[in-house]
């Protein structure tokens, strides 16, 4: 069986049993927080739990190493639509040891898409255009300079309330350990 027909019937006995309503609230986050994370499947419950957060206390969003890669994108403006639309108050951006972006080399990507079937062509005319790849593609070297950066283009974006605290914080894939890299109450 396909993992989406496993899916689609675990969800059929899932609404029959209403198990669902355990997992009742609203679209407003209760503690008024939007998380930046990581999408490590290693953060899935941890990362919750070590926050102390349960369904409901915050928007979290996840990608690739917690990285605000352009202000205008699409991390952005989660955050921004968190704030002005679902009545968040506070951002922390959460970034984790032994993160895959740490490692990600950009020319190696390049070189499993072209065996998975993406054309020189293709990637040619994206460098044409404009687009390189391979600094799209970078993640970054220290996780703790990583999560700075996203905080800075978070707190000094222009469309940001001034009075919107942003953190960062590191987490420990195996313990759930936080360190505080910034402390969002605090002036820069």
């Amino acid at each position: 069986m396909h993992m989406l027909e496993q899916i689609l019937d675990f969800n059929e006995s899932f609404v029959r049993q209403k198990a669902y309503e355990k997992y009742a609230t609203t679209k407003y986050p209760d503690k008024k927080l939007v998380i930046l994370s990581c999408m490590d499947t290693r953060l899935v419950e941890l990362l919750p739990r070590a926050m102390n957060l349960k369904n409901g206390d915050a928007k979290i969003i996840k990608n690739a190493g917690a990285i605000v890669s352009h202000p205008f994108g699409s991390a952005m403006r989660s955050i921004l639509v968190a704030i002005y639309e679902l009545k968040a108050q506070e951002v922390c951006v959460v970034g984790h040891y032994d993160c895959g972006m740490s490692a990600v080399h950009p020319p190696t990507v390049l070189q499993k898409m072209h065996e998975r079937g993406i054309s020189a062509t293709t990637t040619g005319t994206l460098k044409h255009a404009g687009i390189d790849l391979k600094r799209w593609l970078k993640g970054f070297d220290d996780v703790a300079a990583g999560v700075k950066n996203s905080v800075h283009i978070i707190k000094n974006h222009p469309l940001l309330p001034r009075d919107v605290p942003v953190h960062g914080l590191i987490i420990d894939p195996e313990t759930g350990n936080l360190d505080r890299v910034v402390d969002g109450y605090k002036p820069e």
